[in-house]
């Protein structure tokens, strides 16, 4: 590589981390396509650090309070441990104990947590309340999840296929099941970054329909397309991933039966998958119900990659970190 390319390409990752710095990340919609790039490609460089043992402490000293009004697995401990692997400190805030639990305003919250803090993770129910932290703090905040939108596993969902696939433009990524805020995230980054993108979903189980259409117009600029439809054979033919997350999400569990009518023709097995490109990539957010919206076959196989995808919410959410704080 020329000399001058390499100074050309660190001028440009200069200029990005500078435009990254002190940024909320609460939808990837907010980022342009360049910075998403960048953030997948520094989950990258940071997961190779650590594999090889390399210190990487780049938030020596500081402290990311993280908010959970939602229980978690995959995001509690990767954020911990993130921030620490980055060599600051993160503390657990569950939304019972926070004086926000019994009235106190968000505004409030996070006005006196910007005072201790360097940054803030939420996870939550509405996304309102995310929007409204985000305006009152005066540190980052990063959206671990809401009803609404889900970009931490989305950007570790883009950087795991880039690691398997090699590349990102051009490839095309199936959804079958809820149009729910994987789905919304999905979209928004498959969008940013020219990846072709089909949803299959029940009657009255769609997608954000002001979502999909704000996805289509940035779709038409990366030269990317989106489909939604009905069909999930017609959604599947020829996909590279073929991506589905649980039919009743979290504070759904009471429609459980309803959609286990509604979604039975939507499960991913192995006679659906069938129409998939032949070394097609299996994805699921996690936690999976095995035997009802894919089966044992298909989330177990060769395809499968949910693991890898897991893995990877340490490495990209420790980019958005090490990005914005």
């Amino acid at each position: 590589m020329e000399v001058e390319e390499i100074r050309l390409q660190e001028a440009v990752k200069e200029e990005m981390a500078a435009s990254l710095k002190g940024r909320d990340f609460l939808m990837l919609v907010d980022y342009a396509p360049a910075e998403i790039r960048y953030l997948i490609d520094l989950a990258i460089e940071l997961k190779q650090k650590l594999k090889a043992g390399e210190t990487h402490h780049l938030l020596k000293g500081k402290t990311l309070g993280m908010i959970f009004e939602k229980s978690s697995t995959r995001t509690r401990v990767s954020f911990e441990t993130g921030i620490y692997q980055l060599g600051g400190h993160g503390l657990f805030l569950s939304g019972n104990d926070l004086q926000i639990g019994r009235g106190e305003s968000i505004w409030d919250t996070a006005q006196t947590l910007s005072r201790y803090l360097d940054g803030i993770m939420i996870r939550t129910f509405a996304h309102r309340k995310v929007v409204e932290l985000a305006r009152g703090a005066t540190i980052p905040v990063i959206n671990g999840l809401t009803d609404l939108s889900h970009p931490c596993q989305a950007l570790a969902d883009y950087q795991t296929i880039l690691e398997h696939k090699g590349k990102l433009e051009g490839l095309k990524v199936a959804y079958i099941g809820d149009g729910n805020n994987m789905v919304h995230s999905l979209l928004m980054g498959a969008a940013k970054l020219g990846i072709d993108m089909s949803v299959a979903t029940p009657e009255g189980y769609e997608p954000d329909a002001d979502i999909v259409q704000q996805t289509k117009d940035h779709a038409a600029e990366t030269g990317s397309r989106i489909h939604v439809c009905r069909d999930p054979r017609e959604a599947i033919e020829g996909a590279d991933v073929v991506y589905t997350d649980v039919w009743a999400s979290m504070g759904q569990e009471a429609e459980q039966k309803e959609r286990e009518l509604a979604f039975a023709a939507y499960q991913v097995n192995e006679a659906l998958a069938a129409h998939a490109k032949k070394d097609y990539l299996f994805m699921h957010c996690l936690p999976a119900h095995r035997g009802e919206e894919v089966s044992e076959g298909v989330i177990d196989g060769d395809h499968s990659i949910i693991f890898d995808q897991a893995e990877n919410r340490l490495h990209a959410q420790k980019a958005i970190m090490a990005a914005i704080m």
